[in-house]
């Protein structure tokens, strides 16, 4: 939740100069944190609204890119492809995609809210699927759409390029408009990424990987994880310290760590596991498949910064020490969840 806290202090602070962006940040994780404490319920119907709004933003954006683009100016349309030359080669494209691979998260979320959906084994592997599929399509248009209106890699404030585009489109009312949108887009983020990290905290907590007497604590009247909320929310705090290009790296630093295990997880659970998928579809499929999506990822992560490469890999080394210690310097097994029905 924190980048989402960062931006909106960054974009408030844009648009009303006058108040601090610390201001927008603290009060963002209080709305947040309340949210949370309250329910789901609370969290699902707030998100509902903020989508909606933000499916209406993005009619408006297209529709008024289309009116400034057919303006009578010829226009190129492999232009977004080719871009302006200013940057060339595959390395800063890559750089660009180690930083924003964070865009992609969300849809592995859906998965932590499993135990409060009701009918987890159809609707949540239905809802990552298209969650990812609707995503990827939305971001490549709205990117494409962007670079047709804005051409360029230069801006005046590259932490909020974004508004220099919506003025360029459609005038002080779409970046108005923008500006709202985006907040309330960052808020419903925030709304989600809380609720699934602290139930993670939670689960983690329940099943003795953390202090069971804390973590895995539910609220007796709210029925939700307070103590694990309060603590995502503790440590979103660190949005009033760090800067945006720093904490997008890290972020995406740790979503290529576990996309990286979910390959190794595939080969290892249909591959090395299950002798019967050793045929030449379960090759296909679950080696050959997995093991170029792992090459990307690792190739994205040598386009994170040196600072992103230290700090990430000091936090994994405590992560590793903590498992040692948990596992008696892994001479033991850790607890195994059942997955089962009757589990």
């Amino acid at each position: 939740p924190m980048i989402n806290y960062l931006l909106i202090g960054l974009f408030l602070n844009i648009a009303f100069p006058a108040v601090p962006a610390w201001a927008f940040v603290l009060a963002s994780i209080a709305l947040v944190t309340v949210l949370n404490v309250v329910g789901i319920n609370s969290v699902a119907k707030t998100s509902n609204l903020i989508v909606g709004a933000q499916i209406v933003f993005i009619g408006v954006f297209v529709a008024l890119s289309w009116q400034t683009l057919g303006n009578g100016q010829p226009m190129d349309l492999l232009a977004p492809l080719r871009g302006d030359g200013s940057a060339p080669g595959f390395g800063p494209l890559m750089a660009g995609a180690a930083v924003l691979c964070l865009s992609f998260l969300g849809f592995d979320a859906v998965s932590t809210l499993a135990e409060e959906s009701r009918d987890a084994r159809r609707d949540v592997p239905r809802a990552i699927i298209l969650t990812t599929l609707f995503a990827g399509l939305l971001f490549t248009v709205l990117a494409y759409a962007s670079q047709l209106v804005l051409p360029g890699s230069t801006f005046a404030n590259a932490d909020a390029a974004a508004n220099e585009v919506m003025l360029k489109a459609g005038g002080q009312f779409l970046a108005n408009f923008f500006t709202a949108a985006y907040v309330a887009g960052s808020l419903g983020s925030a709304l989600a990424s809380q609720a699934a990290v602290s139930r993670i905290l939670y689960t983690m907590g329940r099943d003795r990987v953390l202090p069971q007497r804390t973590f895995g604590h539910l609220s007796p009247r709210l029925g939700t994880p307070v103590f694990a909320i309060l603590l995502v929310s503790a440590f979103s705090l660190l949005a009033l310290v760090i800067d945006l290009s720093t904490l997008a790296s890290l972020i995406s630093f740790g979503a290529l760590v576990a996309f990286s295990a979910v390959n190794l997880a595939v080969v290892k659970t249909h591959l090395m596991d299950d002798r019967a998928q050793r045929n030449l579809k379960g090759l296909l499929c679950y080696g050959a498949v997995p093991l170029v999506g792992l090459s990307l990822t690792l190739w994205l992560w040598t386009s994170l910064s040196a600072l992103t490469m230290v700090i990430g890999l000091c936090w994994f080394a405590l992560g590793l020490a903590y498992l040692a210690v948990l596992t008696a310097g892994f001479r033991r097994q850790m607890c195994v969840v059942d997955f089962s029905e009757a589990g």
